[in-house]
């Protein structure tokens, strides 16, 4: 007992004389407080993590407990931010590291801190250090206030002779204590993007990522949220949004422990990735982006505000209409009929025309997936006049022209195969398989990276007005070995995605008024680094507006409309041509469908819908957006967004398929100024066609809108209403 109390005795004086100098580390949003602590045995801790603590005063409190017949310099169950692989902590570490030597372990231990401005918040950098060995784990954070969000990577380097091998790398580790957590994670296929599910976190370790290399979000898409205390939903509880920027493997780690608490672990997945670090490089972690709200529209909301103020390529600039060929012709085009489709671009009313799919190859045509890949020379066949006629038909139209690539994959039946064997990834002596009849190009090669950034290059040299880039992505890796890094295979999976990111950024930083969407064979690239240099993404390959709905509903959880592109084609002809523009009008708008299927009606119907959407499309992209009734919690969505200076909304609401003879509510909007008075009018209707709106026409209050509602469902199924609100003074 008297040996207990002298060791009980010795740790409390230990922190008392440490609570005088204590070293507090403050990242904070308007909304959050991260607090970080360095302990008495000289590592750094999490000490708090939750809604921002209005009195400074009040982080003096915040600490951690030391058992009394434990040894003072450790913390039990301690929350340390950087906790490594084989020190004293028994759950799922940040970093692993096998040292020169062959040491498995590594212990980090505060060194400094410093912050500075960046554009928007306040960035902290925190080195840590191995007691050890030469090694330095350098923790980086952006806080941005107004947004409430909170962006944090890492970067590790060493001195030791030899490289070390790197077995864990996290971008951050956050720890949570809550009576419960639920998980909404995002699972996806081709044409069946960000399909929302939900269960409670237990014991244990709950792990989602993937392992595809390329188009890696087929499956497991780069985001989540976690209820904290309970479920998930839109306008109550305490909810973790997060996000990884890596278009390549990720891995999320839930790992809830013996005492209840939660520890989540954003990282590259460190499947066949063991990396050999040499001395003196630098080993940089993708971003991990979060916000704490309450709600997930909340969250939403600063994940939307925060892309387009800092993180979306041109994420304050306006985005271009436009009529896409491929639903149309596939690959059976020829010039007559490019130009006569840039005329019906004009006569719809939309900005651009964008060429897809079979333009390019000679030995090898692109007249199927099968061939081209890799020669990207216009066919001579179909296009004699090349790219540079298009453009000039596209100018004599009265539109932009716009053009699709897939740069990084190449075809085995393409002459750059036949040059560059040992360009693309694949085994030296096994029999190759493909996916779409294609391979992956290795971008951990600088000779590749030079080659595909020289695709759009010289397509802009002799093309200065070619307008946009829709730029796909439609294999991952298969046959996993590159020729390129011979005995270092483990750096593959992610020196090919450090390659990609560095071809973007040089194309971004050369045309950087270009616009560029982001695709990945639908939606299998959506993630906030590649979005740096990318003005937008494609949602889904799926155009189907009923799916449509759910698929831009989960996207819009950490998206802004203006990233979303959508597009009115010819999937599901039960739904009307209505029913379709206004589903793709709720995010950024285009067509893909040959207007000659439309009758008359409908031709003046989609001219209108793109007229009203350019006039509205300040407040649909740049305005803040409320989702108001989830197509997961019945037979109708709804959803609106409201101008920054509260002078105009637009509602969109759809009946997707009702119940017969169902309980009907009316939608009660948000966001607006409940003392401005508002003109409510119906738009996008079809050619003779009058309004049903009890409201339509007249002028009421925001306060009356967002607490009794307009009646806008009804029984028919495929059916939609879109409703604009004007300020009336």
């Amino acid at each position: 007992m008297k040996h207990i109390c002298t060791l009980a005795l010795a740790a409390l004086v230990g922190m008392q004389a440490y609570a005088a100098e204590k070293q507090i580390i403050r990242i904070s949003t308007d909304q959050t407080d991260l607090v970080l602590q360095v302990a008495p045995n000289g590592r750094l801790y999490q000490s708090y993590l939750g809604e921002k603590l209005l009195h400074e005063s009040d982080l003096d409190l915040l600490g951690w407990s030391v058992h009394p017949a434990s040894d003072a310099s450790v913390i039990e169950r301690g929350w340390e931010v950087c906790s490594t692989s084989g020190n004293e902590d028994f759950f799922e570490p940040a970093w692993g590291v096998t040292h020169s030597d062959g040491n498995p372990s590594t212990w980090l231990y505060y060194v400094s801190s410093s912050t500075k401005q960046v554009e928007g918040g306040t960035q902290t950098d925190i080195l840590l250090r191995d007691d050890k060995y030469p090694v330095d784990v350098t923790l980086h954070y952006i806080a941005y206030p107004k947004e409430n969000i909170i962006k944090t990577w890492s970067e590790i380097k060493h001195q030791e002779k030899k490289p070390i091998s790197l077995f864990r790398y996290a971008s951050t580790m956050l720890y949570f204590s809550s009576p419960s957590y639920y998980l909404t994670e995002f699972s996806s296929d081709w044409a069946k993007e960000v399909q929302m599910t939900s269960q409670q976190l237990q014991f244990g370790k709950k792990i989602v990522d993937t392992k595809l290399g390329s188009r890696a979000a087929m499956h497991a898409q780069p985001f989540f949220m976690v209820g904290l205390g309970q479920p998930v939903a839109e306008n109550t509880g305490d909810v973790l949004m997060g996000t990884i920027g890596w278009t390549g493997n990720f891995r999320f780690t839930f790992e809830v422990d013996n005492v209840g608490n939660l520890r989540v672990i954003p990282s590259i997945n460190p499947y066949a990735s063991v990396y050999e670090l040499p001395k003196g490089e630098v080993f940089t972690t993708p971003e991990f982006i979060f916000t704490l709200s309450k709600g997930t529209g909340e969250g939403s909301r600063n994940f939307q505000r925060w892309a387009r103020n800092y993180q979306l390529k041109d994420g304050k600039g306006t985005r271009m209409t436009l009529l896409n060929n491929w639903e149309n012709t596939a690959f059976d085009f020829d010039e007559p009929i490019l130009a006569e489709l840039m005329k019906e671009a004009k006569d719809l009313g939309v900005d651009m025309f964008l060429l897809d799919d079979g333009w390019f190859g000679n030995k090898y045509p692109r007249n199927s997936d099968n061939a081209g890949l890799g020669d990207w020379e216009a066919n001579r066949q179909k296009l004699p006049g090349g790219v540079p006629a298009l453009v000039r038909y596209a100018k004599e139209a009265g539109v932009e022209f716009g053009i699709w690539i897939e740069p990084e994959m190449v075809n085995p039946k393409s002459e750059l195969m036949e040059k560059h064997p040992d360009w693309a990834i694949h085994y030296p002596n096994r029999e190759t398989y493909y996916y779409r009849n294609q391979l992956v190009l290795d971008m951990s090669n600088p000779e590749v990276q030079d080659y595909v950034y020289e695709v759009v290059d010289k397509l802009m040299k002799e093309n200065p007005d070619l307008a946009y880039f829709k730029w796909d992505c439609n294999s991952p890796i298969t046959n996993i070995y590159s020729p390129y890094l011979k005995d270092k295979q483990g750096r593959l999976y992610i020196d090919h995605i450090r390659g990609v990111y560095n071809v973007m950024k040089r194309v971004s930083e050369n045309y950087p008024k270009l616009p560029l969407m982001l695709c990945s064979g639908g939606g299998a690239r959506c993630d906030y680094e590649a979005l740096k240099h990318f003005t937008e993404f494609w949602c889904s390959d799926n155009t189907d507006p009923v799916e449509r709905i759910y698929i831009q509903w989960g996207f819009s959880q950490f998206f802004p409309a203006k990233a979303m592109c959508a597009h009115v084609t010819s999937w599901n002809k039960n739904a009307s041509i209505k029913f379709r523009t206004d589903v793709a009008s709720m995010c950024k708008l285009g067509f893909d469908i040959g207007l000659k299927e439309l009758s008359a009606d409908e031709l003046v119907y989609c001219q209108t819908a793109v007229a009203n959407w350019k006039r509205l499309s300040s407040t649909i992209l740049d305005g803040e957006q409320y989702r108001l009734v989830s197509p997961y919690e019945g037979n109708h969505m709804a959803v609106n967004y409201v101008s920054t200076d509260q002078q105009k909304a637009v509602l969109f609401a759809y009946d997707v398929y009702p119940r017969f003879e169902e309980k009907l509510f009316p939608v009660k909007l948000q966001g607006l100024d409940p003392n401005k008075m508002y003109k409510v009018e119906e738009i996008n209707l079809m050619p003779g066609v009058k309004s049903v709106l009890k409201a339509n026409g007249k002028v009421l209050s925001g306060d009356y809108l967002m607490k009794i509602g307009l009646e806008v469902f009804g029984f028919k199924p495929l059916h939609s209403c879109v409703i604009e609100l004007t300020e009336q003074k």
